[in-house]
Formats: structure tokens, sequence, C-alpha cells
């Protein structure tokens, strides 16, 4: 029977075996630091010296302090030196490591592959990867390099053990990276393909264009000009040069304006130049010297700028049609009309003479005073249209003048008001003056730019009798408003109303007149340095209005 031992035995006991572990940590530690060369194991009756044949305390220490693993393996493969990197890479202590069969940290699917290194190592230097297996079984993936050594005490295998994880995640992200960088190649490669593909097309249908306006340019029957945004030309089509005479180079830049007529010359150059300056579309006329006879004739220019995504021009494109011929039929027709309405005025004053000599008749039918009543009638429209024609043919020929006067302008508007309503007394005429407005002009011509707005407001409100008649004056100006509710002006109508002989027929509501009075109301309003216009809505009423300077009356005396 196992003698049992006493308490005090065994506390005894245990402090022989605290003090031998003690000694054994100082004598590892000793070791591991380069403390000690050599180190004596008892081995039964006998001591045994261990040591390294090279070893000194400058390489322990080196080899403590690198950042690679460090192990010594013996022939069975059990590990007789760590240093302290080793022991973190697989989450063990030091002193738990040393004396471990290196073999329970490879997996089993490697120690196939760790076999055969191991093997080539004891006969020469050998190196290779594989994963190792760390405390908390994670694989982590390491090189090995594998060194035989001479001991005292036999041959052992040194490892040398660098962790590869960094370096696998860097190739996994340089991988991807490559498959991005393929990826982004491949796909600008493809779009390069496109985009060369989209230019040969775009620069196939830029030609195709460009030799369609070229075709359409030379195959119409006007000049066609381009210029850059600074009026430079650098294109025209076959018309310029059959009618002009001249070659590209004679004409390119500012050539062109040497056929200009000298009459025209500084009038035409300022407007384009203004054009270009302020940046807006342009409408002139001039006179082109055409080569095939030296005959100067009247063209009718017209362009615009072409601008760019930011609205920066970039080109201006122009054309000059010749108007020689409407302009002759339009002298044609003028004079026609001023020697006809002169012819008329002869007999039409003699016809309103007879007719008044009539109407002083005494013991007269009543059904002849109402025939004369009504001829008197006709021949006051008639007299009216012959005048409007012979103001017409004095505003063609620079002869519309009159005589100018201080004017109390809101006294003449009000007076005008008074006799529309006798003539119109069906409508409504409400007047809205702000009194003591004077201005500089013609009282008679004033009155007849005021009277035809009114008529114009009278013959085009057919559903609503209600007009309105405004003179309020700004800081410089006078302003008369005429307000109507009538059918109303479209947009084009607008542009083109006080043009001569232009009726507005799309409203598909006739009425009598040639389309005279608001072309003669404008160029009277010029004539007074003044503005007339337009604000309208169709179906819904008319605004016409002009605007005449102000004047002080203390200047004036």
């Amino acid at each position: 029977m196992r003698e049992l031992k006493t308490y005090e035995s065994l506390l005894t006991e245990m402090e022989e075996l605290r003090q031998q572990l003690q000694e054994a940590n100082e004598t590892i530690e000793a070791i591991r630091t380069g403390q000690v060369d050599a180190l004596v194991v008892k081995n039964g009756d006998e001591h045994q010296l261990f040591t390294l044949k090279s070893a000194d305390q400058t390489y322990r220490v080196f080899i403590e302090k690198m950042k690679e693993g460090a192990v010594t393996l013996n022939e069975d493969g059990i590990v007789l030196y760590s240093n302290s990197q080793f022991a973190s890479m697989v989450n063990l202590p030091l002193t738990k490591v040393i004396g471990l069969s290196f073999s329970e940290f490879v997996p089993a699917d490697y120690r196939k592959v760790f076999n055969s290194l191991m093997e080539q190592g004891w006969e020469s230097d050998s190196k290779g990867e594989i994963y190792l297996m760390n405390r908390n079984n994670e694989l982590v993936p390491f090189l090995l390099t594998f060194t035989s050594l001479e001991l005292d005490e036999g041959r052992a295998l040194s490892l040398i053990l660098t962790d590869l994880a960094g370096q696998k995640e860097n190739e996994k992200q340089l991988k991807q990276k490559n498959k991005q960088l393929e990826e982004t190649r491949l796909a600008v490669s493809e779009l390069n393909a496109n985009l060369e593909e989209l230019v040969r097309e775009r620069t196939n249908e830029l030609f195709l264009s460009h030799r369609h306006f070229k075709f359409l340019a030379d195959n119409i029957p006007v000049i066609v000009w381009t210029s850059g945004p600074d009026g430079s030309a650098y294109y025209f089509n076959k018309q310029w040069h059959e009618c002009t005479g001249l070659s590209f180079d004679e004409s390119k830049d500012a050539g062109w304006q040497k056929v200009l007529h000298p009459d025209d010359f500084e009038s035409t150059v300022n407007a384009w130049y203004e054009a270009i300056e302020k940046q807006r579309k342009f409408e002139f006329e001039f006179r082109i010297k055409r080569a095939s006879d030296g005959a100067y004739r009247w063209h009718v220019g017209k362009g615009e700028p072409l601008r760019d995504e930011d609205g920066n021009i970039v080109a201006w494109f122009a054309t000059s049609t010749d108007i020689e011929d409407q302009k002759q039929e339009i002298e044609r027709k003028d004079e026609f009309i001023s020697v006809a309405s002169h012819e008329l005025k002869t007999p039409l004053t003699s016809l309103k003479g007879y007719l008044q000599l009539m109407e002083n008749q005494e013991h007269l039918p009543d059904d002849t005073k109402l025939y004369i009543s009504r001829g008197n009638i006709s021949i006051n429209k008639l007299q009216h249209l012959i005048n409007d024609l012979l103001d017409v043919s004095k505003i063609k020929a620079g002869k519309l003048e009159f005589d100018k006067a201080v004017i109390d302008l809101s006294a003449l508007v009000n007076s005008t008001i008074e006799n529309s309503s006798y003539m119109y007394p069906s409508f409504k005429i409400k007047k809205e003056l702000q009194t003591g407005i004077m201005v500089y002009g013609n009282a008679e011509r004033l009155e007849q730019v005021l009277m035809n707005l009114i008529n114009n407001a009278v013959k085009y409100s057919p559903k609503s009798q209600d007009i309105t008649v405004c003179v309020e004056k700004n800081p410089t100006l006078a302003v008369v408003s005429v307000i109507d509710h009538g059918i109303g002006l479209s947009r084009a109508d607008q542009k083109r109303v006080f043009e001569r002989f232009y009726r507005a027929d799309e409203n598909k509501y006739i009425t009598s007149g040639l389309g005279m009075g608001l072309y003669i109301s404008a160029e009277i309003v010029k004539e007074h340095n003044g503005k007339i216009a337009v604000k309208s809505k169709m179906n819904e009423g008319s605004v016409f209005s002009f605007s005449l300077p102000l004047i002080n009356i203390s200047e004036q005396q």
C-alpha cells in the first residue's frame, strides 16, 4: 500500500517544484535574450552540454528582434527554440511553443508539402509557401525557409517564417485592381472603337451636309455668304461670284465692300458692324454693282448669328436678295398713286361743289335731299381716301412736311374724343386724361393719328362698344393710348400692322380701307420724334399707343 504524504511534505515538495520552475523560466529567458551561450542539462547520471556552433549574444538578440518567426527543430520535428515573433504568430505563449512538435501547426492538407520541404531542408536550403494553423484555428499563409544547423548535441533544422497574410491580401487587391483595370481597358477600347465609328459617321454626315449646303447655296436665286464671329467673310456661293465678278480672294474678309454703291457704303458697313457688336439679327437694303453691265442693283441683306451651346457666336449666315425689280414696281405704283390722286382731286372738288349747289336749291323733294346727303357722305369718304394716298406719296417722296407749334396735347385729345362721340354715337368712349401735357407738333396731324386709332378700334370691335382713350406722362414722354376690347391681333400681325398697305386678313373680319391709316400714323409720329406701338391678344382686344417728347413751357418762351 502506497504511503500517504503529510501536509508538510507536500508543501515542501511544492516549494521545491516552484523553485525549479522559476529556475527553468530564468534559464529559458537567459537563452532567449542571449545572456548565455550554452546550457548544461542533466541526463540521468550524466550532464550534457547544449550549444550552437555560431551562437553569440548579438545573433540571438537579432533573432529576437526581427519581424519574421524563427524556429529550431530537432530531427524529430520538435521545437527546440522559438523567438517571440513566431509565438505571437500562432497565438501561443512562448513557453508553450518550445517542446511541441511543429507538425501540430501544420493542417492536414499541407503536411505532405511540409514534410517534403523539411526533408529537402536537411539536405540543402529550401523554401516554400504553406498555410499554418494558429491557436484560434485560423489558417495563416507563410513562407518557410529551411536551413540545416550543426549543434554540439547533433543536427537541427532552422526555420524562418514570413507571414504572407498582408502580401496575399495585397496580391488579392492587386488582382482585383488588375481585373478592374482590364475591364476598364476593355471598356475604353470599346468606347474608343465606338467613338472612332461615331467620328467616321459624323465626318461623313458633315461632308454630306457640306455638300448639300453647297449644292443648295449654289442653286438658289439669292446670294449666300458666311463669316466668322468678327465679320470676316470666308464663304460666298456661286451667285455672288457671277453677280459681282469677284473671286474668292477678292471677296474674303472685307473685300466684298468694294462693290457697294458709294452712297450706300457707309450706312451698309455701319449697319453690318453694329449687328456684329450688338450680336443681333440684321436686315438692311443696299445696292451692289453688277459685273455684267456695271449697273447697281438694290438688294436686301438678312442674316443672323450661329451660336454654340454656351451662347457664343461661332459664325454668321446671311443672304442678299436682288429686289431691284420689286423696287421699280413699287416706284411705278407710287407714281401711279400720286398721279391718280392728283387727277381725282380736281373732279372730286367739282363734284362736291355741284352737290353743294343742289343742296342750296329751294323746294327740293325729300328724296332728293336724302340722295344729296348720301352723296356728300360718299364724297367725304372718297376725299379721305385720296388724302391718304397723297400722304403716302409725300411720305415716299420725303415731302411730308408740316408746321409745328406748342400744343396742349390733353386739350387736343379731349376735343378729338368729343368729335368721335358724335361720329360713333353707339360707342362709349371713355377718357382718362392728365391735364397740362404739352408737346411740340402739328395739331391737325396729331388729331389725324388719334382719329385713325379710334376708327380702327371702332371697326375691329363688333361685339364691344367700350373704348378708352388715355393721356399720361412720364418724366420725358407724353403717351396717348387707345384701348379696345375687339378681335385683337396675332403676333405676326402685330409685327407688320404698321407696314404700308398691310391688312390683317387672318382674322377673317372684313372692313373697308386700303391698309394705309396705321402706316401714315406711324410716319406722322416718326416726324414728331415719337414712337408708335401695339399690344394685343386674339379675341381680347388691342392697345394702340404713341409717345411724344414732352416740352418745358419755360424753355419755349
